[in-house]
């Protein structure tokens, strides 16, 4: 039976950039295991975030995996506290929470949003803090759950939702003035995010960070409401049994709610320092010694870089992607002798120039070992597969196309 495996560089396409000679990270990226699969696979472009809908991360994997957002997209916060094994009920409302740094002035109107990531504390120093949280400002509908490094969740019971939050990635070196919480308990999100100041101020943990030379985690910072969403499983949908592979609790969650099993890798961090490794071999052995048909491999350090403005960093992780996880993954289907079928796309650009996410088409690979033919296209960039004349609009019926159902 055929194997299946979607390899997805979270924010890998990008726009030219001046650093690069007007090049992007893909087109100056050494990357041979991607660029031989383009070469003897499908190559096109694919919209994964459909028009009226954020560019998150959120809505663009569960276009890749092959969910409509305009139909099943209910908020990443939800997604996000499903994967943490938070019970939700139907009238529960999550939000997302960040440990980020704001610049000092006293007034909270008047910071700037310094680092969403608070300098990507650890997991161990985000979970004191947010137990602070719990100690001081949990009420009987207001819940605080830590998560992973920065990102964390509130879950408020009997919530109300069509609140404006901004994600914090999107406003950085800006003013927060302009991108408070607004709505109708606007205040109350507001009050929390302030409140959270005057916690962190003096708090152990940040008295060590900046002893390190470290920044502090100064506040948290609401956004991506949402409810508990429901999506068809993935089995039932297209017939294979199936993993998911990543070290963020957003694209876990998406896997969760699809009746994946969720594959923990020791040493997975979501960016530039992750087990990219153990990330490959998980895949591997879950394909090859556990039997799954399907695996979803997330890796995250391409959009992280994109958010930092991390240039050479950006290159890197695309070369990372390339040696450390496409590179074994292939070799070791070869050896295996199973017929096998590789996609490889971003689920958006990041661009290093704007530091967010933007909505417009991605470049998408499909190589299968049983049809490998050289078609002439050998290098797996923005530009050419938008020269391939390949053009897939909705991008949630690219899994139907990946596993021809």
């Amino acid at each position: 039976m055929m194997k299946y495996i979607v390899i997805l560089g979270d924010g890998m396409a990008d726009e030219p950039v001046d650093e690069l000679s007007g090049k992007t990270p893909l087109e100056v990226a050494n990357k041979p295991a991607i660029d031989y699969l383009t070469e003897y696979g499908e190559f096109g472009m694919v919209k994964t975030v459909p028009e009226g809908i954020p560019p998150g991360s959120d809505a663009a994997n569960l276009s890749v995996m092959g969910y409509d957002p305009k139909i099943y997209y209910t908020g990443r916060s939800p997604l996000e506290a499903l994967s943490m094994g938070i019970p939700l009920s139907d009238t529960d409302v999550t939000l997302r929470m960040n440990l980020v740094t704001l610049s000092g002035e006293a007034s909270y109107e008047s910071k700037t949003m310094i680092d969403y990531s608070s300098d990507e504390i650890t997991s161990e120093e985000a979970a004191e803090l947010v137990k602070t949280l719990r100690e001081h400002l949990e009420t009987a509908n207001l819940h605080f759950h830590a998560g992973r490094s920065y990102r964390h969740v509130m879950v408020w019971n009997n919530g109300i939702l069509g609140h404006r939050l901004t994600p914090p990635h999107d406003i950085l070196e800006q003013k927060i003035s302009n991108y408070l919480p607004t709505g109708p308990s606007g205040r109350l999100l507001f009050d929390l995010m302030e409140r959270s100041t005057t916690l962190f101020r003096d708090h152990p943990v940040n008295l060590r960070r900046k002893k390190a030379g470290l920044r502090p985690a100064t506040s948290i910072w609401l956004w991506g409401e949402g409810k508990r969403p429901a999506l068809p499983d993935f089995k039932e949908k297209y017939g294979l049994s199936g993993s998911v592979i990543s070290a963020v609790d957003l694209v876990l969650g998406i896997g969760k709610c699809a009746g994946l099993e969720v594959v923990e890798v020791p040493g997975a961090t979501g960016n530039m320092h992750s087990n990219f490794d153990g990330k490959a071999q998980a895949a591997i052995d879950q394909l090859l010694a556990k039997g799954k048909d399907f695996i979803y491999l997330h890796v995250e350090a391409p959009d992280e870089c994109g958010h930092r403005h991390e240039v050479q960093n950006k290159v890197k992780a695309i070369e990372i992607i390339d040696q450390q996880i496409v590179l074994p993954i292939k070799e070791a289907l070869d050896a295996s002798g199973e017929p096998y079928s590789i996609m490889v796309l971003p689920d958006h650009p990041t661009p290093l120039r704007k530091r967010t996410h933007t909505s417009v088409p991605v470049p998408y690979l499909i190589y299968r070992n049983t049809e490998a033919q050289q078609h002439g296209i050998c290098d797996y960039t923005e530009k050419n597969a938008t020269l391939s004349g390949r053009f897939i609009a909705n991008g949630h019926t690219l899994m139907d196309r990946f596993i021809r159902v």
